[in-house]
């Protein structure tokens, strides 16, 4: 029997700069959020801002578009008042010249112009960042995240309008449909990004309501999920432990779907990002491909 052939000829992932946040943002924590936002006095050690880039038959694709370094050079781009205290609190980023997506995908050999879709797992700043850059490619997000960034009072809810609905992007806004695939059981709904089962967004609502994960499928190699924010460390998700920030109800769903297709497909690699060994762990996976 023929192998099928391979749509996606290499995952590589790139790091926009870090981020040190509270351990209890990582959790888990009993603690409300407003209560250790404000009371803890200690930072993680710096954690990666990841960017997944797929090379695709049909294009570059990334996952996430990494931090924009005006978020580190530009003072007016967090909000002020109430809002920007609240931003100052949850994170502390570092972008240097030589971390900006476009130097990132360079190190690869792409330039930004090869990107022909960008998948947004959310649309929180640390995500966003490259969006623009990438006003010739199509922007994919869930129609739950865009509607919760027409809801009242965004920035509150971590999502700056300035820096996400940018005049001339094109945005495609997915809706997860039944799908007819066993195999990715217990999740009934997603969308396949191409039409021919190698990336499939699978809907992961609880630290946003819209947030996506994507599961990388390919024959003769392991399966691989990318989670965005969901965890921020996968030996906690595969623990059943949840961060300290979102909707705890749809994190211990989303995350006991992932945990229940961690278990239906061996060898399947959870990737965060901002988990610190994340690019360690997909380096290690292909590395046993190769060997193989």
């Amino acid at each position: 029997m023929n192998t099928p052939a391979d749509p996606i000829k290499r995952v590589s992932v790139v790091s926009t700069g870090s981020v040190s946040i509270r351990p209890e943002h990582v959790g888990p924590t009993w603690k409300n959020l407003y209560f250790w936002l404000f009371t803890s006095t200690r930072w993680t050690t710096p954690r990666p801002i990841n960017v997944y880039v797929i090379e695709h038959r049909e294009g570059v694709v990334l996952f996430d578009t990494g931090q924009d370094r005006a978020s580190v050079t530009d003072p007016g781009y967090f909000p002020g008042g109430l809002n920007g205290l609240i931003y100052s609190r949850l994170a502390k980023f570092a972008v240097e010249p030589d971390e900006t997506l476009t130097a990132g995908l360079s190190r690869l050999g792409y330039a930004i112009d090869d990107v022909g879709t960008a998948v947004l797992s959310h649309l929180h700043q640390d995500h966003i960042g490259g969006l623009p850059l990438l006003g010739h490619a199509d922007i994919v997000t869930s129609h739950d995240e865009w509607e919760s960034l027409q809801k009242r009072m965004p920035e509150a809810r971590g999502l700056m309008p300035s820096h996400i609905d940018l005049p001339g992007l094109n945005w495609k806004r997915i809706t997860p449909e039944p799908l007819a695939d066993p195999a990715v059981a217990p999740f009934s709904t997603g969308h396949d990004l191409f039409g021919d089962g190698s990336l499939l967004l699978l809907p992961t609502p609880g630290h946003t309501p819209g947030s996506l994960s994507m599961l990388i499928r390919r024959p003769g190699h392991a399966p691989l999920i990318l989670v965005g924010d969901l965890t921020y460390d996968a030996d906690l998700l595969a623990a059943g432990q949840l961060p300290g920030v979102g909707n705890k109800k749809q994190m211990r769903d989303a995350v006991g779907k992932v945990n229940a297709l961690r278990a239906a497909m061996p060898g399947l690699t959870v990737l965060a990002a901002h988990d610190p060994g994340a690019a360690g762990r997909l380096a290690e996976t292909l590395s046993h491909e190769r060997s193989a």
